[in-house]
């Protein structure tokens, strides 16, 4: 008999891609996917402890699945992830009707684990050691990947992948748990990236992605040779079928020129850099344990801009870290006036068991005072962003056509109608544009007539969709 898997996934990248090859694995034991929870043989929730609200999330869903378990003791309930790796048996504590336990180190081990519950062996945890059990190298071994694994249906889009070229974190940022849930930095290596990109070549991708905690910080040696992702990029562009490539997330320090010089001499690279900076006062970078001074963000960003001047840089703050002063936020507030970012992930501090931060710094910033600096950054991005828009008006751009936008998704079209698509511009700008749903997948050239802060609305220039349409028919 068929058996059936539903998963939920929140969080990160790396989330998205860990429930792809943790699908693929499970299609090999003969599993398909399920549409809901009612008709699944298995559920799994692949959880992110990053933020709070994401785990109180998971923990919510566990709890409407109570009764439901309940009357339906033969389903195999799992929590996979990050969140599983750091409260382990706590999560069997708080939901003793889970059936596994596994950290992202383990997922190689969920098909096994399954059958194991379904034999009647009772619950089952796999975790990988701790920053402190063990050697470095047994601590390495316990968080290995398994990425080869590859299943086209979870991707984004069938054409866009994430390809992940280096695990775990040494950075210890005290805000954040990615170190103690994905353990030691790892790269990968360059022999098995180039051959799993070739395969999602195959499988028809034209837009690689390549991700890890600190992107920029990937290096790999052997047999005295040392590749770093300038080396990588340059390798990856020789592979037919990839039109684009992208990198997330970069380090400050690790921005390297050698890399900059790569993205712009390499016409796959795309021109998009997201280097978060996290704050704009040192005292706050400090107590972060960024590594940098917020004079050495300025430093790398004016490279960036000496070498790209056209790439569309984006960051992440964090406002309400503790002790950061009202001082310290107008410096934050100051450099993203200065720097004009595209766009910027902002964040309310958000306390992390298990960190750094939570052990040495009270979480001292009321809830209100968070809220108000982070709508007044909010406010200063969006207008920011907007102006950015305003030098597209009129200009011609290339997107590569995602799919319909949600609002097509909500009211349908007939058979060989128009329907309002949405796309992105080689710099990560979202495109949305009428067109014909064949035109998904491929790279066209659309004008922009309109703008928003964080959209660009155009028109499909037509006869040169026409030829390439044409051209991609054969």
């Amino acid at each position: 008999m068929t058996k059936r898997l539903f998963i939920e996934t929140v969080g990160c990248q790396m989330n998205v891609l860990d429930s792809e090859m943790v699908v693929a694995d499970l299609r090999k034991r003969g599993y398909e996917l399920a549409r809901g929870l009612d008709e699944a043989d298995v559920i799994l929730f692949n959880t992110c402890s990053v933020r709070e609200q994401a785990e109180n999330k998971t923990y919510s869903a566990l709890g409407r699945l109570r009764s439901f378990k309940r009357e339906h003791p033969e389903k195999i309930i799992g929590v996979m992830g990050c969140m599983a790796q750091k409260d382990q048996k706590l999560v069997f504590d708080r939901a003793p009707y889970v059936d596994l336990v596994v950290g992202p180190g383990q997922l190689a081990r969920i098909p096994d684990l399954i059958e194991q519950v379904a034999a009647g062996t009772g619950p089952q945890m796999a975790v990988s050691l701790g920053r402190r059990d063990g050697s470095v190298q047994e601590i390495k071994r316990s968080h290995e990947t398994f990425d080869p694994l590859r299943d086209p249906t979870m991707r984004p889009t069938p054409f866009q992948a994430y390809l992940r070229i280096q695990i775990g974190c040494d950075k210890f940022c005290t805000y954040c748990i990615v170190p103690m849930t994905r353990g030691p930095e790892q790269g990968r290596d360059p022999e098995q990236i180039l051959a799993e990109a070739r395969v999602l070549a195959d499988q028809g991708c034209k837009e690689i992605t390549l991700i890890g905690q600190t992107v920029n910080s990937y290096k790999f040696t052997s047999g005295g040779r040392t590749t770093r992702l300038a080396d990588l990029l340059y390798s990856l562009s020789d592979i037919d079928g990839i039109e684009r490539l992208k990198f997330v997330t970069n380090y400050p320090k690790d921005m390297t020129d050698d890399l900059l010089a790569a993205v712009r001499d390499l016409p796959k690279c795309s021109p998009y850099l997201h280097v978060p900076a996290q704050s704009g006062s040192n005292t706050v970078l400090a107590r972060m344990k960024r590594g940098y001074t917020i004079e050495d963000y300025r430093e790398m960003f004016g490279r960036i801009r000496a070498t790209l001047p056209e790439a569309a840089v984006t960051s992440d703050f964090i406002v309400g870290f503790p002790g950061e002063t009202e001082e310290d936020f107008r410096l934050t507030y100051d450099l993203v006036a200065e720097c004009r970012f595209k766009n910027s992930f902002i964040f309310k501090y958000s306390e992390r068991p298990g960190t750094r931060g939570a052990e040495l710094y009270p979480d001292d910033i009321p809830y209100e005072v968070k809220n108000r600096r982070n709508n007044e950054l909010l406010e200063l991005q969006n207008r920011i962003s907007e102006q950015d828009s305003q030098r597209f008006l009129g200009q011609r751009v290339e997107v590569l056509v995602e799919g319909a936008s949600e609002r097509a998704k909500r009211t349908g079209a007939d058979e060989g109608e128009l329907i309002q698509l949405t796309g992105r511009t080689p710099d990560d700008r979202i495109v949305v544009f009428d067109g014909q749903p064949r035109l998904v997948g491929q790279i066209i050239p659309v004008a922009i007539y309109d703008v928003s802060p964080h959209t660009l609305f155009g028109a499909v220039v037509t006869q040169e969709v026409t030829m390439a349409a044409l051209a991609a028919i054969g």
